[in-house]
């Protein structure tokens, strides 16, 4: 059965400040959305509303904020809010013996709890409008695991599961939700990663302290460039924007070479024959 249609091209998309998030608010505008999109900090809010969007600040690492930012979105869309892209995100790199509880807390705050509880706080509003399509963007991480990001894959494995849960919960709601499985793309995640991982991770206590601090520098000196397995940003937009606009929204949209091909490992490739392959991302 196709989707009904959405009748407000009405949008809210998180974490804009770059990459992903940015790019899908400039396409969706210039395919005719009104995009309100977000950001955290006060400089990024300032770039978008100069650059014509009505951004609103939103922190999901903070409750208070997701439901301030929930109350002032609904006041600006009376006529019906369209659709919500779930992007905002962050990586928190590490062996998994080196994450401590905040560390891990502050993984899940932002990836799963705020994203669910926004996602939570907005569906009451499209159920009783009867519409409305909502898009997690998630990772190929979502579906296998690697060595040195398991906080990470363990967040996106928990959208994963939420959003496949949600979205049968959804069923005759007028509500589809898509997740988005992107592979590399090129943006200032792995730099901004390496932050994270700075500030929440590196101790001189830790087991690979030292292929840490090797690997922020690395990161912040990194600018990879467009090519056959590094995709730009706009690739996602676009994939966002049929999961918004078409009738038959797809569940999954997987990105990117590497995506399909680890999405492949994940579903036929041995166990043991998989773990020898992931072993070699290990620090020498």
């Amino acid at each position: 059965m196709k989707a009904p249609e959405v009748k407000k091209r009405t949008v809210l998309v998180t974490g804009c400040s770059s990459g992903i998030g940015e790019a899908t608010a400039y396409f969706l505008r210039d395919h005719g959305w009104t995009v309100f999109p977000t950001a955290r900090k006060e400089e990024d809010l300032a770039k978008l509303r100069k650059d014509g969007f009505d951004a609103i600040e939103l922190d999901l690492g903070d409750s208070a904020s997701v439901q301030r930012a929930v109350k002032l979105l609904l006041e600006k869309v009376p006529e019906g809010l369209g659709g919500l892209v779930n992007n905002a995100g962050v990586a928190m790199p590490g062996a998994v013996e080196d994450m401590n509880r905040d560390a891990l807390r502050r993984q899940f705050e932002v990836n799963v709890f705020g994203t669910q509880e926004l996602t939570n706080a907005l569906v009451p509003t499209l159920r009783e409008q009867g519409w409305g399509r909502i898009v997690t963007v998630s990772s190929i991480y979502g579906l296998i695991a690697a060595p040195m990001v398991g906080a990470y894959c363990a967040s996106k494995f928990a959208v994963e599961a939420l959003g496949d849960a949600q979205r049968v919960e959804l069923t005759g709601t007028g509500i589809t939700l898509s997740l988005i499985e992107p592979g590399p793309i090129v943006s200032a995640f792995r730099r901004n990663a390496a932050a994270a991982m700075e500030e929440n991770v590196i101790t001189d206590d830790v087991r690979y302290a030292d292929s840490y601090k090797k690997e922020a520098a690395r990161r912040k000196k990194q600018f990879k460039k467009v090519d056959f397995i590094n995709r730009p940003p706009e690739d996602v937009a676009r994939k966002i924007f049929h999961a918004l606009e078409s009738s038959s929204p797809r569940r999954r949209y997987v990105i990117t070479l590497p995506a399909h091909l680890g999405g492949f490992m994940a579903r036929f490739v041995p166990q043991a024959l998989l773990d020898r392959v992931m072993a070699r991302g290990l620090p020498q």
